[in-house]
């Protein structure tokens, strides 16, 4: 599958679904985020930010603070794409939603506020026209 650098057409084909309904982010050392079942992580030198399913934090006892909606943007798009970030980012900042992205090498992901998260997803959608 090749990936998509134009906007337009990344917008317009963008697909977003929720991946995980509920996620936490918690930050712990560096030598204990290998035994948490993460989704994702992102060192820091602070420690190691880890997403994990909530049902998975509350399992393990781990501290609860923010809890999120994981949006994938089904389109494989380029790392060299330029403005998708801040055309969804600010899509969902003028109707006053957080965003934290996470690119992966084949799509990029979307963490809302759990609460918010269908109306995250109504916005995305309409993003492409």
């Amino acid at each position: 599958m090749t990936a998509e650098r134009d906007l337009t057409t990344l917008l317009r084909a963008a697909q977003p679904v929720v991946a995980h309904r509920e996620v936490v982010l918690v930050t712990v050392p560096a030598d204990a985020a290998a035994r948490l079942p993460a989704l994702a992580t992102v060192t820091e030198d602070e420690g190691v930010t880890v997403v994990l399913a909530r049902a998975d934090a509350e399992r393990l006892g781990l501290p609860i603070g923010w809890i999120g909606t994981w949006i994938t943007l089904r389109v494989h798009s380029a790392l060299e794409a330029v403005g998708l970030t801040a055309a969804t980012s600010s899509a969902l900042a003028r109707a006053g939603i957080s965003c934290n992205v996470l690119a992966g090498f084949h799509h990029d992901h979307l963490l809302v506020p759990h609460d918010r998260a269908d109306d995250a997803l109504g916005i995305l959608r309409t993003l492409g026209g």
